[in-house]
């Protein structure tokens, strides 16, 4: 493979439902070129692309692969996404390193929520789009419904520029709308190479298509809409100058069909990209942050210019060590060479550099402007950090990562799993930005946080695979606490003697609600001497020890003010010690009076569902004892804003994603503490008592 310049790369996210043949569709696009010898498949294990364990096991895209393609003097590096909901984290590290999309979509299913989701995110970065309706050779599949779907769905800038031809309800071949030919693969006509006149009774419907092009062509430019206005055709050169300007500004999205599996349309799909998809290059610059300030600075996007790059994904293998895959923003990334890591303030060496073709990697001396590769064995760089030239600092913006909301308590099978496994998560949760480790001191739990059950356990089967660590998964207990709601003295009097010299302590403390302060508040009102205020502390400490553990269900006891009033000491038997134990004596003595409630964690939770189903999401607050704060009706999507006790918010990123057909996304952080309603109370206290006792 030879070296590429920026205008002569394109960067390309493949997205699309999970199951509509992305894989399939760059498989084809590399047995088409001969990059690869035979048409893998992941089910068979025999993908170029999906080639890991877990993705042939499951038959799906779990991680994304960077698929490069050397097509007519240009190079378009893909990024073959997961379409499933759960592995969200490395479709957005893909986003960030693509220029334009391609959303594959099933001529069968038509539109699905990984489709939407698709052309939503792409939108939301700009990035021009065009969709390819897939397995159009299917049974009961039909180009025309899907397409339907899309601009019902998305608007008039979805134009048809390839549609299949029908005969007795099964697709033989398909026909270009801007050249005006015709392709067959099956029938009597069968000729995949070779092009041929438009069916009679296509060549209305090819006009109307075409009609549709030439409208959105015209309103790009005001020469050329008086033109179409005056019933006048375009020139080639005029459409393909207009489509080029209308696929980059979102004004086109073309729409193409074909068949992976039979490799029908692709060549012209290639085509399509690298005539009317931006290369890198074009961007001409991009913004970036300097120096300890955050200055911003424009960079330009060419190779003349001072290197920079962005590391969006790592991988940490036992034996490889880290492989970090980078975009070059600017400049030209050399081995052997070295380089700094912004964030880091760190140099970093440069030994090898590769170009990654799914499982394969080529070593090549330099990558240019606007290509991907990977880098091995850095030792600080990991992802979102920003590689540059030694004496400048630029920092690019970080890639957004959705938040991790489905958490679930992770223990070691064994002795010897203990051992290994705060490294082994470690590992796993830097190459994942969408996983987070959270060791709940309150619970004393470590708790593994993913987006979905499936993202949790392709987790722990690399844990098992790679790192040899087994583990089991439980819901994690909730950090309830205590408080209490009367204000009671307490009365604690330790004596012991032992021979020589004895114990004694004796106090009198008073325990009152505190709303103003989470922790417990100490206080002394001792007059007269009545204890030495040597001895405080010791009460103090022996208090906030108790504290630790409520007489409810064993849960931290706050809001309360603990002050000590009175007692009495001996000059010779009296001690630290001594006063400490009267303090638990006094805890003791007064908390089964202070009539104990018990208090539940409150989250704020921000939901983002499609209008369709806010019906569905207020109910089921409703049933999660939730109160609804307030709703915004924003693009079609409602956001609902609740405050929910945790308790009842466990599960809820499966159960959300349920109801809203993987459409809806939400976020929480932690509000307060409130009480546990009464109707509930008991029964609660006795199943927290027994579960932290077992």
């Amino acid at each position: 493979m030879r070296d590429y310049l920026a205008h002569e790369v394109r960067n390309v996210a493949v997205l699309g439902h999970s199951g509509a043949g992305k894989t399939a569709v760059l498989e084809s696009m590399l047995f088409f070129t001969k990059a690869s010898e035979r048409f893998g498949r992941t089910s068979e294990g025999s993908s170029l692309i999906d080639y890991d364990p877990e993705e042939i096991r499951r038959g799906i895209s779990v991680y994304t692969a960077i698929v490069p393609i050397e097509w007519k003097e240009c190079k378009i590096n893909f990024l073959d996404t997961p379409g499933y909901a759960d592995f969200t984290g490395e479709k957005e590290a893909a986003l960030a390193a693509s220029d334009n999309a391609l959303i594959i979509v099933g001529a069968k299913e038509g539109i699905q929520s990984g489709t939407i989701r698709a052309c939503e995110e792409a939108q939301s970065r700009k990035l021009p789009t065009i969709f390819f309706v897939n397995k159009t050779d299917e049974e009961h599949a039909s180009f025309d419904n899907a397409y339907q779907q899309l601009r019902d769905t998305f608007g008039k800038s979805v134009i048809p520029f390839e549609v299949p031809i029908l005969e007795n309800g099964e697709v033989i071949g398909s026909v270009n709308i801007l050249r005006d030919k015709a392709w067959y693969f099956k029938g009597e006509k069968a000729n995949p190479n070779q092009a041929q006149p438009v069916p009679d009774d296509m060549l209305d419907l090819v006009k109307g298509y075409k009609d549709q092009i030439a409208e959105a062509v015209a309103m790009g430019d005001d020469d050329l809409m008086e033109k179409f206005f005056n019933g006048e055709e375009f020139s080639e050169a005029e459409l393909t100058k207009g489509v080029r300007l209308g696929v980059r500004s979102g004004e086109i999205c073309p729409v193409f069909s074909g068949s992976a599996n039979l490799t029908v349309g692709i060549e012209r799909l290639m085509d399509l990209i690298i005539k009317y998809f931006p290369a890198y290059g074009e961007a001409g610059s991009y913004l970036a942050m300097e120096g300890a300030g955050s200055e911003p600075i424009m960079l330009e996007t060419n190779e003349k210019e001072k290197f920079s790059a962005q590391v969006f994904k790592t991988i940490v293998d036992p034996f490889v060590g880290r492989i970090s895959y980078l975009k070059v923003l600017s400049g030209v990334l050399s081995a052997d060479s070295m380089v700094y890591n912004t964030q880091k303030d760190k140099q970093e060496k440069i030994s090898q550099i590769f170009i990654v073709k799914g499982k394969h990697q080529t070593a090549v001396g330099k990558l240019f402007t606007g290509d991907i590769g990977a880098v091995v064995k850095l030792q600080v760089t990991q992802t979102n950090d920003t590689l540059c030239e030694k004496g400048s600092a630029y920092r690019v913006e970080p890639i957004v990562f959705s938040q991790p909301m489905l958490g679930m308590a992770v223990f070691p099978k064994t002795k010897n799993d203990e051992d290994k496994l705060s490294n082994a998560l470690a590992r796993i949760c830097e190459e994942d930005a969408t996983l987070r480790l959270e060791n709940n001191q309150e619970t004393k739990q470590t708790v593994l946080y993913g987006v979905g059950d499936q993202h949790l356990e392709v987790a722990l089967n690399k844990l098992k695979t790679r790192y040899k660590v087994e583990v089991t998964l439980k819901t994690p207990k909730v950090a309830y606490r205590e408080t209490i709601r009367a204000t009671i003295i307490g009365e604690g009097r330790h004596k012991k003697q032992t021979g020589g010299h004895g114990q004694f302590g004796h106090v009198f403390v008073e325990f009152a609600p505190n709303p103003e302060e989470t922790e417990m508040v100490f206080a002394e009102k001792v007059f007269g001497g009545a204890i030495p205020k040597g001895y405080f502390p010791a009460v103090e400490s022996g208090l906030r020890e108790c504290m630790e553990k409520g007489i409810l269900a064993g849960y931290k006891v706050v809001n309360v003010k603990a002050t000590l009033l009175d007692g009495k000491y001996h000059d010779v038997d009296s001690s630290e010690m001594a006063f400490k134990l009267a303090a638990h004596l006094a805890y003791k003595d007064a908390m089964p009076k202070a009539k104990a409630v018990l208090l539940e964690p409150i989250v704020d939770v921000q939901v983002k569902v499609p209008d369709e189903f806010t019906g569905d999401i207020l109910g089921d607050f409703n049933k999660r004892r939730g109160a609804i704060m307030g709703m915004d009706l924003k693009d079609g999507y409602q956001m609902v804003n609740a405050q929910v006790p945790l308790a009842e918010m466990q599960n809820y990123a499966i159960e959300l994603r349920a109801m809203t057909k993987g459409r809806g996304t939400y976020t929480q952080v932690f509000e307060r503490y409130d009480p546990v309603p009464q109707s509930l109370s008991e029964r609660l206290i006795q199943r927290l008592k027994e579960e932290n006792e077992a």
